[in-house]
């Protein structure tokens, strides 16, 4: 894949970046260098690596997975204007 100058000014255009005749040109040669050692990595062979969390092996931290309120609906609600049984009242919008 390669990106010519039209396809940096349509990408400028629509990040609202203002870009000149000649940032435009030298931003083509740096994405085209870009994409080729993107392309490269692409031969590496990686069948068989495992996908790691960290650098350094280590056990990920886990918690049980348990269902609750948080404890917080009292306080949630503590500022509303009006509550019933920790839920919201808001007015009827709908006729």
């Amino acid at each position: 894949m390669s990106v010519d100058i039209q396809t940096v000014k349509r990408v400028a255009h629509l990040a609202r970046i203002a870009v000149s005749e000649d940032d435009a040109q030298r931003m083509t040669g740096e994405l085209n260098a870009i994409l080729g050692f993107v392309e490269q990595l692409n031969e590496v062979d990686v069948s068989g690596v495992e996908p790691m969390t960290s650098v350094t092996p280590m056990a990920m931290k886990k918690r049980q997975d348990v269902v609750n309120d948080g404890s917080k609906a009292a306080d949630i609600v503590a500022n509303a204007p009006a509550t019933d049984e920790n839920f919201f009242l808001v007015p009827k919008v709908v006729e």
